[in-house]
């Protein structure tokens, strides 16, 4: 076994890994960029060594400077996280040809599953099915749409070299697709280098479902059962779970069996995810599962895996490199209970869930779960990397259970000022439609307008206003004259005051009156912040009280048609201009910030005022991109 790992990765999954390598005794060995100079991942590593600028491409996606840092530490092994140069074959060759330890998959494999199209035809070799498509190497778009028309739609554009539900576009009708290609194409070039694209029949009631496979040196391959990923947003996973709900023995005989044949087809070692797409309109049956594609690395979504096997796959991970066999036969992996993820993302949900960026000068979450996170109170979310900064994990008997456990979970989290989707994750998990397991990837899109975050509920606002201490007036129905007896700023009510008051306060921007309490309801977590404000955290959101001030008080003011870049970024398309009529929601300028394109809209019906940016241009936080003027 080797004695030292270099994680060639940030964040929660460095994180991950050196705990496991702590475990076993191997020294651990961080690289890291400028921007994460004070990460949780630096600190926790025995050496850090600094690779370059905050942008991933001069730092966490430059295999040079990260292959000299393992040179530089003399680590004997490199584990590459998910993401970055995970899946990168060139690297993997490189880290080999130095005589590093590779803890990933060879790169022939890489290679084999990297591009969507040769895996599938891969895979079509092997005896696994896919579902029908087009994967030819004429890109033009006249050819493509040809090919979606022939197809029938909706069809699913999807970048061939794509992961991480980046690339991907779900097209309707016919005109809505030379757009949408375009889109992908950028999306893709820029995320991966390469803007070719295949396209897919898109199943009506899909189903993600996929297996965890581990291959050894010595020809043995094994599966770890399945994981159910429907649940996403934009194609990006929310909440994951392990097994399948519905999954019937028959079902899943024929799906891992599938995935092991996969795995075998490109002599896979390691940790890696087949992954399939099922068509859940009479439940899932094996003729009606399809495969998708491999991704060849270790899963975000691992630990629902470890925690219904009781197996580390970091461990097996570790032991699979060093040249040793898979350490336990199938026959004797278990399958124990019913394990579900959360990914807590720094979101804002009400906002159209666009990232949320800064300092996390509060940051809580439950102690009683498994959290993998590569974040601490006091740290920053940056608007360079994944917003993902948490995952909550829970293990339970039942499927209801651990819903149940992880909704209490994403009750308690409390992060500020940055906005994250723990209300939202919980609204999702307590829904009837995903407690009946009546779940599909179009889960959220159809039901998003129940899954919106409450308010702050009144006994909650009575408790804020009772944590406030500030000053309130007596009811209409007192005596307007009678002097403030009733309150006191710093002790609350006296013994000899008035029976209530009622306390004015700012929610979010919102003026509200409530009436005083002399103790409180404690269904609310309180966080001061200055003098007359503070921070209620209830059910996962975070509100943010002020008291009411006469002089200067008040909410904001109606839009005036100035759409404002909502954090820095690029700007990637102008599908307008100057001058031409927009209708409410139509695409004004698309902005590209952490990894993902964001159209920003016109607020209502009216005509192009001026588009201040052009393609490529750069462009910061509450930067004005263009403006709309109303209609007369």
């Amino acid at each position: 076994m080797f004695k030292s790992v270099l994680v060639a990765n940030r964040g929660e999954i460095a994180c991950r890994v050196f705990r496991t390598a702590r475990r076993m005794g191997v020294r651990t060995i961080a690289v890291y960029s400028e921007a994460d100079a004070k990460a949780l991942h630096v600190r926790e590593a025995d050496e850090a060594v600094l690779i370059g600028p905050a942008a991933a491409r001069e730092s966490y996606l430059d295999a040079g400077k990260v292959l000299a840092a393992a040179k530089a530490t003399g680590a004997e092994a490199i584990h590459p996280g998910y993401g970055f140069l995970s899946e990168n074959a060139e690297f993997a060759e490189a880290v080999m040809a130095a005589g590093i330890v590779w803890i990933g998959a060879p790169p022939a494999a890489i290679r084999a599953m990297g591009l969507k199209d040769a895996a599938k035809t891969l895979m079509i070799a092997a005896g696994v099915p896919v579902t029908p498509g087009y994967m030819g190497e004429d890109q033009s778009p006249d050819r493509l749409k040809t090919e979606a028309d022939a197809i029938g739609y909706p069809v699913l554009i999807k970048a061939v070299a794509g992961g991480g539900g980046k690339g991907m576009r779900r097209v309707d009708a016919a005109g809505a697709f030379l757009d949408a290609l375009a889109s992908c194409q950028r999306e893709a070039a820029s995320s991966f280098g390469d803007d070719r694209v295949l396209i897919e029949k898109y199943i009506l009631s899909p189903r993600h479902i996929e297996v965890q496979v581990f291959g050894d040196r010595h020809g043995e391959v094994v599966h770890l059962y399945e994981r159910d990923c429907s649940l996403q947003r934009r194609h990006q996973k929310v909440i994951e779970e392990a097994p399948a709900p519905g999954m019937d023995a028959a079902t899943r005989a024929a799906v891992t069996e599938a995935a092991v044949k996969a795995a075998k087809a490109v002599n896979y070692v390691g940790a890696g995810t087949i992954e399939f797409i099922a068509d859940g309109t009479e439940g899932l049956r094996a003729d009606r599962i399809w495969f998708m594609e491999m991704n060849t690395r270790l899963q975000v979504e691992h630990p629902v895996t470890e925690a219904i096997t009781g197996v580390d796959l970091v461990e097996w991970q570790f032991r699979a490199a060093a040249g040793e066999p898979v350490p336990l036969k199938q026959a004797d992996i278990p399958l124990n209970g019913w394990a579900m993820e959360a990914r807590l993302y720094a979101e804002d949900p009400a906002n159209g869930f666009m990232p949320s960026i800064g300092r996390l000068e509060h940051f809580r979450l439950p102690d009683d779960i498994r959290i993998d996170t590569g974040v601490e109170e006091g740290g920053e979310v940056s608007q360079f990397y994944d917003p993902m900064i948490a995952k909550l994990i829970v293990h339970a008997e039942t499927r209801e259970e651990a819903a149940e456990a992880l909704a209490a979970a994403c009750s308690e989290v409390e992060v500020w000022p940055v906005k994250t989707n723990a209300a939202f994750v919980m609204k999702c998990l307590e829904h009837p439609r995903f407690v009946a397991g009546d779940i599909d990837t179009g889960f959220i899109a159809a039901e998003e307008a129940e899954l919106v975050a409450e308010p702050l509920s009144a006994m909650g606002l009575e408790d804020a206003a009772h944590y406030l201490r500030v000053d309130a007036e007596p009811e209409e129905s007192g005596d307007p004259g009678s002097p403030w007896d009733g309150w006191n700023g710093s002790q609350g009510f006296r013994a000899n005051g008035a029976a209530r008051t009622l306390q004015h306060l700012v929610v979010d921007g919102e003026s509200r009156t409530v009436p005083m309490r002399e103790e409180a309801h404690a269904v609310i977590s309180y966080l001061p912040l200055t003098e007359g404000a503070g921070v209620a955290f209830e059910n996962g959101s975070a509100f943010e009280i002020r008291a009411f001030r006469r002089a200067g008080a008040g909410g904001g003011t109606a839009s005036d048609g100035s759409l404002r870049a909502p954090m820095p970024g690029k700007i990637v398309a102008t599908p307008v201009k100057a001058g031409d009529t927009v209708t409410k929601g139509q695409p004004v300028i698309v902005l590209e910030a952490m990894k993902m394109e964001h159209a920003l809209v016109a607020p209502f019906d009216g005509v192009v005022g001026s588009v201040g940016f052009a393609v490529g241009e750069q462009v910061g936080a509450d930067a004005v991109l263009a403006t709309v003027e109303a209609s007369v």
